[in-house]
């Protein structure tokens, strides 16, 4: 049976982003005033781990460390069709870079034991570095493939994927296990069903702390962060906006005009 992990991130609602708040003292996001949503990129992930399932035997393990209210993402993930929901919740991994989050996800992945492939969303909407997925692959010393955007074979122990490059894409065989961060176009991730919420009541989650995983405290967290943020500034915009109004041939007139009159065209 192929053994699939996706690492899945409960980040702020961008449809909230003006409310973020940064703690003045630890120089990290303030997440609490803030509903918590699923990573877009992750559920890419997810898509792709319930697609290799409908096609081979397979178990889906979801992963995501987070406060408590990430437990809503973990749910959901359930309710869409993994099997497994694992949540790493503890007040010592607040504050995690990139670094201290993906060495208590590759711990959190060694105590689970059993995988095949870790898929990862490429980045995410509150940071976007796109370290983490490489960084777990570094700790478990595994192969990884960053930007995967297909994967034209699969089922077997070499994978041959396409992967995304800026002027096109590279075709990648890679041996399991290893790790797989993918981009928006492997897929269209799939709606939530009442018959899935239903079905996701009969599981549970389980959740870990430090202790579960048997590392020290100051190996996660802000403490376990080489990232220094050692200045913040607030920048003011001083551009004006202009709502231009009327039908479609009004505005793109009168925007040509005040281009023109600006000397811009």
């Amino acid at each position: 049976m192929l053994r699939i992990i996706v690492c899945v991130k409960a980040v702020p609602d961008p449809k909230q982003a003006s409310n973020i708040r940064i703690d003045p003292v630890t120089r990290t996001l303030l997440r609490c005033d803030i509903p918590l949503v699923m990573n877009p990129l992750d559920k890419h992930a997810l898509e792709a781990a319930l697609q290799l399932k409908a096609q081979l035997e397979a178990h889906v393990t979801v992963l995501s460390m987070g406060p408590p209210a990430a437990g809503n993402t973990v749910k959901e993930c359930l309710a869409l069709g993994a099997d497994q929901g694992i949540l790493l919740c503890d007040q010592a991994c607040g504050g995690a870079d990139a670094f201290a989050t993906a060495w208590a996800l590759a711990q959190a992945i060694e105590r689970i034991g059993s995988y095949d492939v870790v898929l990862c969303g490429m980045a995410s909407s509150d940071s976007g570095t796109e370290w983490v997925g490489p960084e777990i692959a570094t700790f478990l010393r595994l192969p990884v493939v960053t930007r995967v955007r297909e994967i034209p074979e699969y089922g077997g122990e070499w994978w041959k994927v396409k992967a995304s490059l800026e002027s096109g894409y590279r075709l990648v065989q890679v041996k399991l296990p290893a790790v797989l961060t993918v981009t928006r176009e492997l897929n269209t991730p799939r709606a939530l069903s009442f018959s899935g919420i239903v079905e996701a009541r009969r599981k549970e989650i389980a959740e870990w702390g430090i202790d579960d995983l048997g590392v020290p405290k100051g190996s996660v967290g802000l403490k376990g962060s080489p990232t220094v943020v050692s200045d913040m500034t607030t920048q003011e915009s001083k551009r004006q906006v202009e709502m231009i109004t009327g039908t479609r041939e009004e505005k793109a007139e009168r925007l040509i005009r005040k281009l023109a009159d600006a000397g811009l065209i």
